[in-house]
């Protein structure tokens, strides 16, 4: 068996686009048409994720309640400080700015997606 993807629903499919395949350099595999939604795969460059993001044609005005059994996905980073500067740039903040996780030197810090759900960046020091 093999885990394929993660499927969300997002409010505005421009705003949700850019932040995953601006900020977390995601791009998109595919996209498809269903009879009450459109539906955008996109994957990490090593193509070992994949996130579906889900476009319903009746999306409700205040977006989606994530509800509170979903924690976050997360994402390897090579440095939080060149990611701060990227995240920075693109006008973006951190929900929760970057510390040391364990004293021995992995760094992790948390922003969140245009609808709220939030994402953890991880650092790995190596020593």
């Amino acid at each position: 068996m093999k885990f394929l993807h993660t499927m969300i629903r997002v409010k505005d499919i421009k705003k949700s686009l850019d932040f995953y395949t601006k900020v977390l350099d995601m791009n998109i595999d595919s996209t498809m048409r269903l009879d009450d939604c459109r539906l955008y795969f996109l994957s990490d460059k090593d193509k070992t994720c994949q996130i579906e993001l889900t476009f319903n044609d009746d999306t409700p005005a205040n977006g989606y309640e994530i509800g509170n059994g979903f924690g976050h996905f997360a994402f390897g980073v090579e440095s939080l400080d060149e990611f701060t500067k990227k995240l920075e740039n693109l006008g973006y903040e951190y929900l929760y700015p970057p510390f040391d996780l364990n004293g021995k030197g992995s760094m992790i810090a948390f922003i969140q997606d245009p609808d709220g759900y939030e994402i953890e960046l991880i650092e790995k020091v190596v020593y």
